[in-house]
Parts: C-alpha cells; sequence; structure tokens
C-alpha cells in the first residue's frame, strides 16, 4: 500500500489511530487492523498488537468469516446478468435434491428462504468439512425450514453453502477457482485466498476472567466454505469495498450493485438498525445508512462498510474470537472520519449543451392539486421535486427510447412518458399512469374521470 501518512489531517489520523488503540486494549484482542478509504481511494491505515514494534501491515491475512458471502453474492448475480438464471428460479431449477426446495434464488441471498441458522450437528466453524460431504448434510432433513419462505430476514450460513454448490453446477467447476478467475483477478486482488498464505495472523481466544489465550483451529470448512472461508487483507478489502461502492466493467456493473445493497425484506415493526439485500447487510450506524458485510469465524471478526453519502469506506480486522466489536469499531471509523473530514461537494457546474425540447419540461408540474418541479441534470436525467406538503419525488435516467426511469422510492423501475397533443406540444407527463399537468387538474382531457365542468370555485 502506498504512503498515506499525508492523506488525512493530522488530528483525524490521531483520532483514527486513538480509536484503534482503544478497541485493542479494551477489546483484548491481539491484534486489530484498520484502512479508511475515501472516494475509493485508501486514505489511512493503522494496526495495534499486543507485540511492540510488530504492527501488521496491510498485506498480512487475517480470515474475513461472512464477509465471504458478499463474494459468493457476486458470483451469483453475474450468472442472473448472463442469463443463466433468475433471482425468481426456484432453487430446484438448477440444484435438485436439496433441502432448500421451494425456495428461490433471492430468498437465498436475502436469507429470507426461512431456512435454519446453522448446520447439523458439531458447529461447522470449527469442525472439518469432511464431517458434511454432501449438501444434504447442511441441513437437517426433517426440518430445514425455520420460518416460511420468502416472510422474515433469518440469517442462514447453509443457504450460502447451497449457493455455492449452485455456482459450481451452473460453472461446472468449484466456486473459489471460478472466484479466484471472474472476480479476484480483475480487481488485484491477490492476497484472497480459501486458506492461509503467509504473512497470516493466528486466530487466537481470549479467556473471558485472565489475560491469557488459546489458539484456535484454523479449518477447512468444506462445503461450508461459501459462508465464511476466505483470508483477506485490507489492501486487498479496500478493492473490493472500492468495487463495491462503483462497479467494475469486468465484474459486475454499477446498476447490479445498487440492486444488491436495495433492502429485500422488509425490516421488523419500529425504527430499523439491521436489514439485508442480496449478499449485503444494510445497517444503521447513528444519522448513517451504511452497507456492506460483518464477518467472524473463531479466533477472528470483521467488518467492511460503505458511506455512499460520506463517500468513505472502512475494513477493520481482529484476531480474536470474541473481538473487540469489530463492526462497530468500523462504523466508528467512518463516523470519525466524517466528522473531523466532512465531505466536500464537487463545485457546480453548468450543463455542457442543452437540449431545447428538454429544457422546455423544467419547471412546475402538478399532480392532481399536488405542486412540483422538474429538473434537467446531466446525461439527460430528471429530478422531480415536490414543492408542498404531499407527492413524491425520485430521479429518473434516461433510456433511449425517448422515456426515463425512475431510481428512487415509489418510482423506482417506473416508466415517466411525455404525452403530445395533437400538434405535438407537451400535454402531459405519464409517471406509471399518474398524470402531471402543467396547472392544477387540468386540462380535463389529460385527468383521468375529467373535470367537474364548472371548474374551480369559491364555496
Amino acid at each position: 500500500m502506498t504512503d498515506l501518512s499525508d492523506e488525512l489531517l493530522p488530528t483525524t489520523r490521531r483520532a483514527l489511530l486513538h480509536r484503534l488503540a482503544v478497541a485493542q486494549s479494551e477489546g483484548r484482542t491481539p491484534s486489530v487492523v484498520a484502512t479508511v478509504l475515501r472516494d475509493g481511494r485508501p486514505v489511512w491505515h493503522g494496526a495495534r498488537s499486543m507485540v511492540d514494534g510488530h504492527e501488521p501491515t496491510a498485506d498480512v491475512q487475517y480470515r474475513i468469516g461472512s464477509i465471504t458471502k458478499t463474494f459468493v453474492a457476486v458470483l451469483v448475480l453475474r450468472l442472473r446478468d448472463e442469463g443463466l438464471l433468475d433471482l425468481a428460479d426456484p432453487v430446484e431449477r438448477h440444484l435438485p435434491g436439496t433441502p432448500a426446495d421451494g425456495a428461490t434464488v433471492a430468498q437465498l441471498l436475502s436469507h429470507s428462504a426461512g431456512l435454519a441458522s446453522e448446520t447439523p450437528g458439531p458447529w461447522w466453524e470449527r469442525t472439518d468439512g469432511a464431517l458434511r460431504p454432501g449438501l444434504a448434510d447442511v441441513l437437517e432433513a426433517e426440518r430445514p425450514r425455520r420460518h416460511p419462505a420468502g416472510r422474515v430476514h433469518h440469517y442462514s450460513n447453509p443457504t450460502f453453502a447451497l449457493l455455492g454448490a449452485l455456482v459450481e453446477r451452473l460453472r461446472g467447476e468449484p466456486w473459489g477457482e471460478v472466484l479466484r478467475r471472474e472476480v479476484l483477478q480483475p480487481l488485484r486482488m491477490t492476497r484472497t485466498t480459501l486458506l492461509p498464505e503467509p504473512p497470516h495472523a493466528g486466530g487466537f481466544a481470549v479467556h473471558p476472567w485472565a489475560d491469557v489465550m488459546l489458539p484456535e483451529p484454523l479449518t477447512d470448512t468444506g462445503l461450508m466454505a461459501p459462508a465464511g472461508q476466505l483470508w483477506s487483507t485490507t489492501a486487498d478489502l479496500s478493492r473490493w469495498a472500492a468495487f463495491l461502492a462503483g462497479g467494475h466493467e469486468k465484474v459486475l456493473s454499477a446498476d447490479t450493485l445498487t440492486e444488491m445493497r436495495r433492502p429485500a425484506v422488509g425490516p421488523e415493526a419500529g425504527d430499523w438498525t439491521e436489514t439485508y439485500g442480496l449478499g449485503l447487510q444494510l445497517i444503521r450506524h447513528g444519522e448513517r445508512t451504511l452497507y456492506g458485510h460483518s464477518g467472524s469465524m473463531p479466533g477472528f471478526t470483521a467488518g467492511l462498510w460503505i458511506s455512499e453519502a460520506d463517500g468513505l469506506a472502512a475494513v477493520t480486522f481482529s484476531n480474536a474470537t470474541n473481538g473487540p466489536g469489530t463492526a462497530q469499531l468500523t462504523a466508528e471509523l467512518i463516523a470519525v472520519t466524517a466528522e473531523h473530514e466532512p465531505r466536500i461537494p464537487e463545485p457546480w457546474r453548468p450543463l455542457g449543451e442543452v437540449d431545447e425540447q428538454l429544457l422546455a419540461l423544467t419547471g412546475p408540474w402538478y399532480w392532481g392539486a399536488a405542486p412540483h418541479t422538474l429538473r434537467l441534470k446531466a446525461d439527460r436525467a430528471l429530478e422531480l421535486s415536490v414543492l408542498g406538503r404531499s407527492g413524491r419525488a425520485s430521479r429518473f435516467r434516461a433510456e433511449d427510447d425517448g422515456t426515463w426511469t425512475g431510481l428512487d422510492d415509489y418510482y423506482a423501475g417506473e416508466t415517466l412518458r411525455v404525452v403530445r397533443a395533437a400538434d405535438g406540444s407537451v400535454g402531459h407527463l405519464d409517471i406509471g399512469s399518474f398524470v402531471f399537468t402543467r396547472e392544477p387538474y387540468g386540462p380535463a382531457d389529460a385527468v383521468p374521470g375529467g373535470l367537474d365542468p364548472e371548474g374551480w370555485r369559491a364555496y
């Protein structure tokens, strides 16, 4: 990794180091290492260790646990984008004979298939994968489900064993090899591997009531590997965070990654703090919404979070089973950086060229009597804002056929069309059958159901 000594202000670097040092000391972990990114570039790296003068570098491998699931999800979405499967496909269409029959690929990705959280038998994270030689061994045959499919989010590690097997079935080779060739190589992630390669940290358990440690076994979990097997470095996972934020033409598009971080199952009632997309976790930390994933395996904890609004991301590892709240620590490193050095907006610049027909669409529009305004943005995009107390706002992406597709909230995926009068002038806007006119409820022929012939009047 390049020298990051001047990327952040000294006060910011001090605050980040302080937070990391507190985590290592109070969390009683042999080591903790972290990297912060801004706009896809590493801007700070820090580490603390129990060994004086021997702090881990950004090239030391740690086990990343369930962050592995984000890699598997990307492999599955690549299959979808190539047309080899549909997210609505039942699993048995591609992987017959598993206890997950009846669940869809999307439900597996979002942990909403209702499958059990863990495997039957001994704790899979600490036992050799040879104990589970077939897919039938990763779920109870008698009661594989704990909830009806598609109803609730219920985190399931065996689910990702099935998804790894799905990748292998459709690609015809081990999922780890598919990952290396299709994802890790294009992203130059040469230090992300299924088994540890030196230099790597050892994993430990720390006694709860005494300052003594116990080495944890470094197991090969076999079929369960897609749920948490990978080892990586903060340098490599920084590249992964940058990819998850912006996409890569040889791996997965930005549009598909946006789809992955959209909540797939509604959160429980009340103020939500955590939900799940397609292989990505979403959390609220203070006023921020972050996406990424946490991870843990015996001897290790890890966190990777991205704040789209701040243009920041952070990666954190520790090598203790009950680590220093690594997921929380990762979120706090983002908050510290954002509070000390808030994102500076890009300078306003005028459009390079103007389409007069598009310019004529801008200004006030009314959905019934609710006032809105339409603005023209770069790349022929449109932005609908609410002026009054009711209405729905959205951004719209221009399409080649002269329509626009909604990107946000209620209008996400809906089509905006310009409806023209017989003389070619703009009559009204149609957004998913909602009519927007230049005047409140007018003209009558554009409004569904027509208008009272007496028009607006006092009572």
